[in-house]
C-alpha cells in the first residue's frame, strides 16, 4: 500500500502508537538462533509501520534495547 504525502502527513500526526508495544518476553526460553530470527522479524515489522506513516512514541534505541532484554540477546 502506498500512502500519498499528504495522507502520510496526516497519518504521522493522528496515528501514534504508544508502547511499549507488543512485548516480546514470551519468547526468551526459545533457542538463541531463534530469539535472533524474531528479533529481525520485530525490527522489521516496526520499520513497516513507520514505512506505512506510524509514528512510535517509543524511540528505535529504546525499542532495541527493550526487545533485546526482553528476548535476553
Amino acid at each position: 500500500m502506498s500512502v500519498s504525502p499528504r495522507a502520510h502527513s496526516e497519518l504521522s500526526s493522528a496515528c501514534r502508537i504508544a508502547g511499549p508495544w507488543p512485548t516480546y518476553t514470551c519468547f526468551r526460553n526459545l533457542p538463541e538462533r531463534d530469539r535472533w530470527v524474531l528479533y529481525g522479524s520485530a525490527k522489521a515489522y516496526r520499520q513497516a509501520l513507520e514505512d506505512q506513516g506510524f509514528v512510535m512514541a517509543e524511540s528505535y534505541e529504546t525499542f532495541i534495547k527493550r526487545v533485546t532484554d526482553e528476548m535476553e540477546l
